[in-house]
């Protein structure tokens, strides 16, 4: 399923279809020992991280990898412990401390990512390490997986199945799904969300010997970055939010928001299309957009085969262009793609976009989490690692449990407002609002506690044709988070601005590097059209 696996567009050219939203149990801080006093967290924050040469064969050279280790539970830091894995590029001249980037998810591991798209960031190497990390339950570090909950979960999910018709069946199978996935995920499963993400953040920020904390997050980064500027505001540095996540909205809230800006992105993506000669819609966007919903209504009635064995679908179709949304980089490839489609009925070059057949059903066959928290050989993570998270860590952040009787009551009154944000999208979207069913409530803290952050300036960077993470959460979590919040209104295409946007490249540079910002509303420009 598509939703909030997002992550910058150049570091995940073939992202994997994936699903929003499950979580077995809500973290939140730890609980003060019986004497009144904080757990005894010292023995964490004393560490230092030994770097050595990364292994693997697509690690660069120049990439070094080391590991901390943090509490499996905050509360109970004498207890069992999990190591997380990091990875750093070296600055270039004398460095004044480390810049740590989160690359969005949630469940991107971020080892990976900065091993292939580190290039973006070698000008912060004039003054920083570059530093990421893979988050608990991602990655090396002790990995979730659902084992066959994934594909179960999936199967629900994926749009093909209209939750509408069924929905007491529908609700289910995704309770079955969290049992199964409650029985295989191991013990980091309770422990797993963004509260606790972002006090292991704070050690890894000591254990890099910094005293505050820089950091530039994206899409998912941003709730991150976030919650750590409530929790440790005397420890933020310079801090960079881009693709700004809502940290208010309910999933179903959510999946109508998404759809919205998923529409958005796709209208204007024809109307980039139409321009072009070869463009399989035609030459208006008004009929090319309405042939867009056609398309996807014949292929939900009469899929088409495929090579790998499962007919690809009118919701295959809509996560594949979902993907090739993330950034206007990939439009003459989805045009591409498209025309192979529809004048040749070849989905092969679609499938490339939502995971080139290997959509997750897997059943975690793989390793996965050490039983000492140790870190994982890259080989041994589970293949629905990456969903699976996705499914935890969402749902550990969300404190809605909504009952069977009040879902089966309200699907329909979604079902209107989802397809109604986008006809192509919204059925897609709609399942979003299944996914926590049957799982412990998640904290409250997000929506109750981040707020009115006392901390130094924070640069937050929203995109208009953003179909991820839509333009005003921005400026909603910009005002939830007070003065300290400053927005630079991107007014181009795609997920995120970082990679896509010189002007917003260069400000959040100038600003990490140098302490500058930008006037709060300031703008960057459109980067000009594709060839």
């Amino acid at each position: 399923m598509l939703a909030k696996l997002s992550a910058r567009p150049t570091a995940r050219r073939c992202a994997i279809t994936s699903a929003a939203g499950l979580a077995l149990l809500g973290t939140g801080l730890p609980a003060p020992a019986p004497d009144g006093s904080a757990p005894d967290l010292s023995r964490f924050y004393s560490q230092q991280v030994a770097w050595t040469k990364c292994e693997g064969v697509d690690m660069p050279a120049d990439l070094q990898c080391g590991k901390v280790t943090v509490p499996l539970d905050y509360a109970r830091p004498r207890g069992p412990t999990l190591d997380l894995a990091l990875a750093r590029y070296r600055a270039t001249g004398e460095s004044r401390g480390s810049v740590l980037l989160n690359f969005g998810g949630p469940g991107g591991a971020g080892v990976p990512e900065l091993a292939a798209g580190g290039d973006d960031f070698m000008g912060l190497t004039r003054d920083y390490d570059v530093v990421s990390f893979d988050p608990r339950g991602v990655g090396r570090s002790s990995p979730v997986s659902c084992g066959a909950g994934t594909g179960q979960a999936l199967l629900v999910t994926d749009g093909d199945t209209d939750v509408t018709d069924h929905p007491r069946a529908a609700l289910k199978r995704v309770r079955e799904s969290a049992a199964t996935c409650a029985r295989h995920a191991g013990p980091v499963l309770p422990y797993i969300g963004t509260v606790n993400a972002s006090r292991d953040l704070d050690v890894m920020r000591q254990a890099l010997g910094d005293k505050k904390l820089n950091y530039l997050g994206f899409s998912y980064g941003t709730r991150l970055g976030a919650v750590y500027a409530a929790q440790f505001p005397e420890n933020v540095g310079r801090l960079v939010l881009d693709g700004v996540d809502t940290l208010t909205e309910s999933l179903s809230d959510q999946g109508v928001a998404g759809a919205e800006g998923q529409q958005r992105a796709l209208d204007d993506f024809v109307t980039w299309c139409v321009k072009d000669i070869a463009c399989p819609f035609g030459t208006d966007a008004r009929s090319a957009r309405e042939e867009v919903v056609r398309l996807v209504g014949s292929l939900d009635r009469d899929p088409v085969p495929t090579d790998f064995g499962e007919d690809f679908t009118g919701q295959d179709l809509v996560g594949a262009i979902g993907q090739a949304l993330y950034s206007d980089e990939l439009w003459p490839s989805l045009e591409r793609a498209l025309a192979s489609l529809v004048e040749d009925g070849d989905p092969g070059a679609l499938l490339g976009f939502s995971g080139g057949g290997s959509v997750v059903r897997a059943t975690g066959s793989r390793p996965g989490a050490r039983p000492d928290g140790g870190l994982v050989d890259q080989e041994d993570v589970p293949l629905d690692n990456v969903p699976a998270a996705l499914m935890a860590i969402n749902c550990a952040d969300d404190p809605d449990r909504p009952g069977a009787e009040r879902i089966t009551r309200d699907l329909g009154r979604l079902r209107a407002a989802y397809e109604e944000a986008s006809p192509v999208f919204g059925r897609y979207r709609l399942a979003e609002y299944l996914m926590c069913f049957g799982r412990p409530e998640g904290t409250g803290f997000i929506r109750e506690k981040v707020r009115d952050v006392r901390t130094p300036k924070m640069l937050l960077v929203g995109t208009r044709g953003d179909p991820a993470t839509p333009y005003r959460w921005t400026v909603e979590t910009a005002e939830r988070l007070g003065d300290s919040a400053v927005v630079l209104d991107n007014k181009g295409e795609g997920h995120t601005g970082y990679s896509s946007s010189t002007c917003v490249h260069r400000n959040v540079d100038a600003f990490l590097l140098y302490g500058s910002l930008p006037p709060d509303g300031s703008s960057c420009g459109p980067e000009g059209d594709r060839d």
